[in-house]
C-alpha cells in the first residue's frame, strides 16, 4: 500500500489540508496519508499524524518557534521536517509527498522535498507562487508545481477543483512509485551523464548514439543551463550515474562573470569526489549567457555579443576570463579528484563550440589558447591526463574518440586515440 506524506501549516491551512487529504483518499482509497504539521503554533487534530510539538521535540531539541521571526520559523520547521521525512524515506514507508500553501509554505515544503527526497521520488506542491519564477523553488530537483489560481485561504469551488486534481495526481504517482520500488528494474546498463548546450548538440548527439549503439550504456543528457549542471551533480551524489562525459562546462563562465546560467561554485565537484570515470571538455566556455540584449549588464555593453535567440544573448569570453575558467577547472579537479587516474580533460583546439570555429562569430584564437595553456599548466604533475586535440568539439570523429576514452576508463574496452 502506498503512503503519501502531506506537509502543511495546520495552524493556518488545516481546512485546506484536510480537504487535500480527503481528495487523495477519494481518488485512491488504498493510499494512506501521513499529515505533518509544520506550523508556527501547534494544532491538535485527530488527522495530524506528526504534530508540530512532536517534530520540535524529536528533531528541534524541544525549542519553541512561536516567538521567532517568520524566516526563522520557516527555517527551523523545514529542518525538523526534513529529518522526519528522511527517516520515513529510509524506512521505506512513504511513496509520495505533497504540500499546499502560499509563499512561506511553499518555501518550507520545497526545502524539505529538495533536501530529503531523491530525484524520481514523487513530490508536488500546490502553490500561490507556482506561476512566477519557480527556479528557487524547484532548483535542480523534479518537484511538480500546480498553481492554486486562488489563494489557499478558505475553500471555494476553484480551490476544491485544484486540490482534487492535485490529490488524484499525487495518489497516482505514489502508487506508480510503490509498484516500481517493489519490482526494481532489471537493466544492468551503465548510466552515463553527458552535458549539452545548443552549440555542442551535434557532438553530444554523436557521443550518445555511439555509446548506446556500441555498448550496454544508457545516457542521461543534461542541458547546461545552470539547473542542468546542478541536477547532474546531485544525481551523481545520489549514486544515480556510473560515469560522466562532461563535454559542456559553459556554466563555469556564467558563475565567474555573472551570467544567468550559473550552476554555482560547486560545479565539477561531485564526479571528482565520487571517483567515477570522468572525461571533461571545455564545451561552450567561449560564452556567458544573458537574456534579451537589453538585459546585458552595462559593463558588458561594448563586448562581443551574439543573439542566439531573441531571448538569449551570448557574450564572448575574453582572454582573461578564459584564464579564469581554466583556473577554476584545474583547481576543482586537483582539490577534489579522489582518483586522478579516472579523470581526463580533452581540449578541442579546432573550436570549443559551434560558433567558435575559425570562421565562426566567436572565433578568438588568443582566448582559446589562453584557456588551453592554463588547463595544461594547471594540471601538470596532478596525475590527470590532458588531451590536446586538433579537431573541433562537434567533429564526429572527436565525438567518437572522446566517447571511447570514457569507455576505456569504464573498463568496457574502448580506445584513447586522438589527433
Amino acid at each position: 500500500m502506498a503512503t503519501v506524506v502531506l506537509i502543511g501549516t495546520c495552524d493556518t491551512k488545516l481546512e485546506e489540508l484536510l480537504f487535500l487529504r480527503e481528495a487523495i483518499q477519494r481518488a485512491a482509497p488504498d493510499v494512506n496519508v501521513k499529515l505533518i504539521d509544520v506550523g508556527r503554533s501547534g494544532t491538535e487534530h485527530d488527522d495530524i499524524d506528526i504534530t508540530q510539538k512532536e517534530l520540535l521535540e524529536k528533531y528541534g531539541e524541544g525549542n519553541k518557534v512561536s516567538e521567532l521571526p517568520r524566516g526563522e520559523v520557516i527555517q527551523t520547521m523545514a529542518d525538523c521536517a526534513t529529518k522526519a521525512v528522511k527517516a520515513l524515506l529510509e524506512q521505506g514507508s512513504i511513496h509520495g509527498a505533497i504540500a499546499a500553501g502560499g509563499s512561506g509554505g511553499t518555501s518550507l515544503a520545497s526545502a524539505v522535498m529538495r533536501n530529503a527526497l531523491p530525484i524520481g521520488f514523487p513530490k508536488m506542491i500546490v502553490s500561490t507562487v507556482a506561476s512566477g519564477d519557480t527556479g528557487p523553488i524547484v532548483e535542480e530537483t523534479d518537484i511538480t508545481l500546480m498553481y492554486s489560481v486562488v489563494d489557499v485561504a478558505g475553500l471555494n469551488q476553484v480551490l476544491r477543483n485544484v486540490l482534487s486534481n492535485a490529490g488524484a495526481a499525487i495518489a497516482g504517482m505514489a502508487k506508480s512509485y510503490a509498484s516500481r520500488e517493489s519490482t526494481p528494474p532489471s537493466s544492468a546498463k551503465k548510466r552515463v551523464g553527458i552535458t549539452m548546450f545548443g552549440v555542442t548538440t551535434p557532438g553530444v548527439d554523436a557521443i550518445r548514439k555511439h555509446l548506446e549503439s556500441k555498448y550496454d550504456i544508457e545516457t542521461y543528457v543534461f542541458h547546461a543551463t545552470g539547473h542542468g549542471g546542478k541536477a547532474m551533480e546531485r544525481l551523481i551524489r545520489e549514486g544515480g550515474l556510473d560515469a560522466v562525459l562532461d563535454l559542456t562546462t559553459t556554466e563555469i563562465c556564467d558563475f565567474l562573470t555573472g551570467g544567468v546560467m550559473s550552476a554555482g561554485p560547486s560545479r565539477l565537484e561531485a564526479a571528482a569526489e565520487a571517483g567515477i570515470p570522468n572525461v571533461i571538455s571545455v564545451g561552450a566556455t567561449d560564452m556567458t549567457n544573458f537574456g534579451p540584449k537589453s538585459t546585458v549588464p552595462e559593463r558588458y555593453k561594448n563586448r562581443k555579443l551574439y543573439e542566439h535567440t531573441y531571448m538569449v544573448t551570448l557574450m564572448r569570453t575574453s582572454l582573461e576570463e578564459a584564464r579564469r575558467v581554466g583556473d577554476f577547472l584545474t583547481t576543482k579537479l586537483k582539490e577534489r579528484a579522489k582518483r586522478p587516474d579516472m579523470v581526463e580533460v580533452w581540449l578541442p583546439m579546432g573550436g570549443i563550440s559551434m560558433i567558435s570555429t575559425p570562421e565562426g562569430p566567436f572565433a578568438d584564437a588568443e582566448a582559446d589558447a589562453a584557456l588551453f595553456q592554463t588547463v595544461e599548466d594547471g594540471l601538470a604533475g596532478s596525475g590527470i591526463k590532458v588531451v590536446q586535440d586538433k579537431r573541433a568539439i562537434n567533429d564526429p570523429e572527436f565525438a567518437h574518440d572522446i566517447a571511447e576514452a570514457l569507455v576505456a576508463k569504464m573498463g568496457l574496452g574502448g580506445t584513447t586515440q586522438h589527433q
